[in-house]
């Protein structure tokens, strides 16, 4: 992952849904990974399909990306806004860092 893909801190995005001003989240995640542990995203497209199904998202929209620990949502962040969706951050630490700082409840694997 590049030292350029702009990300957004847990305390950010909490910040952010607290105040009304909740971004579209984008969560690249395998179906099995829902059921372990997830955040209210808006849309769910595992990172595989994320290019053929670009169509589903806004390119205008503000769209954070979301995996378990930041990685893979690195990746597709690096890639949306290589096609244009200039807006697009990704979840610095993925859900688990969500688990660790904001919702202890939530399950981290």
């Amino acid at each position: 992952m590049s030292d350029q893909v702009p990300e957004v801190t847990v305390e950010e995005l909490k910040n952010a849904m607290d105040e009304g001003r909740k971004p579209f989240l984008l969560d690249v995640r395998e179906p099995h990974e829902l059921r372990l542990s997830r955040l209210d995203h808006d849309a769910h497209i595992p990172m595989d399909l994320v290019e053929s199904r670009l169509d589903e998202l806004d390119p205008d929209a503000e769209i954070v990306v979301i995996c378990r620990t930041g990685n893979r949502s690195g990746t597709i962040t690096e890639l949306l806004r290589a096609k244009g969706f200039a807006k697009a951050k990704n979840l610095a630490g993925g859900i688990n860092a969500w688990a660790k700082k904001i919702d202890r409840s939530m399950r981290q694997y």
